[in-house]
């Protein structure tokens, strides 16, 4: 037999009950035929419609939460309960002995103030309670997080594909762990798992970083179960999930970064952190650079410093494929990033 037809049957025995003792006890005086029949019957359609939406719904619930619970967290809460529930008892004793319905209602009512007590003060002082029992947990991995300013930095998908992460991280700028949560992980996948080409060899790309980061970085990384089920978009997951731990984004997406600002999260543009680790080039300053091409204008030269950083070189056409002195005329910054002008040396 099915769970639910059994929580509808089971439902209907109970409310049925309920309703035949309502009927009796408070329809009694009442000069009306079969009352309590009438009560029970209501009892039993009510039990069949409401059964599993009151035991299904809220246990599978319960389950999911509790499964997204970290072992050291599950710990810390059933010390507090234990102990919250406790206290209740003791208090219990005394507070049963006064008159009715004080003494059957009052115990009751501290058993579940004390309980929910103790859990929130054992959460409060979790990170003590766990190095009292020698069980501070480490950056593996979890589903879900405590609350501590700095203490991660969110990775997203474009971040881990672009894969200067890695180099990042093995010069130790990054401060705090570095968090990926499940679903950055499955996107990574289902880009690698792709019919197109690009996006296949771009997916495959940010799982090889990924294991480079496991294997090199000197920051921790934690892989973590934490997720918010009720948003499907990716990028509106990462915005929740760094605003719910006051965690900084690292990532390459423009509108991702735009996104985030607007909604008061930190972000970490590994463009932008190369554009402000460029070189300082001045006017006037001399550089050798090897011409590559010709330019957009008439006469003009293009080559490229160690950082990609364009040169655009006046009468610099006719030297293509010769490493020459050049002179620095002007620096200019666009939002593609830092252009630079000279002219050959040799004029």
């Amino acid at each position: 037999m099915r769970p639910q037809l059994l929580l509808r049957l089971a439902g209907a025995i109970v409310l049925g009950i309920l309703g035949w003792q309502t009927g009796l006890i408070l329809f009694d005086h009442f000069a009306v035929p079969y009352i309590q029949y009438i009560v029970a019957a209501l009892g039993v359609c009510l039990g069949v419609l409401i059964a599993p939406t009151i035991t299904i719904q809220p246990l599978g619930w319960a389950g999911d939460r509790i499964r997204q619970l970290p072992s050291h967290e599950l710990l810390v809460g059933t010390i507090g309960l234990v102990i919250g529930l406790l206290i209740a008892v003791l208090l219990a004793v005394p507070l049963s002995m006064l008159p009715d319905p004080l003494g059957r209602l009052l115990p009751l009512i501290t058993s579940l103030v004390f309980g929910y007590l103790g859990i929130g003060a054992a959460r409060a002082h979790q990170r003590e309670l766990l190095e009292i029992l020698g069980r501070q947990p480490a950056g593996g991995t979890d589903g879900k997080l405590a609350r501590r300013d700095g203490q991660y930095v969110i990775l997203d998908t474009s971040a881990i594909i672009d894969g200067r992460i890695a180099d990042i991280s093995h010069t130790g700028f990054i401060a705090g762990t570095m968090l990926i949560p499940r679903f950055v992980l499955n996107e990574l996948q289902h880009i690698a798992d792709s019919p197109d080409v690009l996006r296949r060899n771009r997916g495959r790309r940010g799982l090889d970083m990924l294991n480079k980061l496991q294997k090199d970085s000197k920051v921790p990384i934690q892989i973590s179960e934490v997720d918010a089920p009720e948003i499907a978009e990716v990028d509106a997951k990462l915005v929740k999930l760094a605003r719910s731990l006051h965690a900084a984004i690292v990532t390459n997406d423009f509108n991702l970064n735009r996104v985030a600002e607007l909604q008061g999260v930190r972000v970490l543009n590994i463009n932008e952190l190369a554009n402000a680790v460029k070189p300082v080039v001045l006017p006037g300053e001399d550089m050798r650079l090897l011409i590559i091409q010709e330019g957009k204008e008439v006469g003009q030269g293009v080559g490229y410093l160690d950082d990609g950083t364009m040169v655009v070189i006046e009468n610099g056409r006719r030297y293509i494929g010769e490493e020459i002195e050049v002179t620095v005329t002007r620096v200019l910054q666009t939002v593609a990033g830092r252009m630079i002008f000279a002219h050959p040396k040799v004029d």
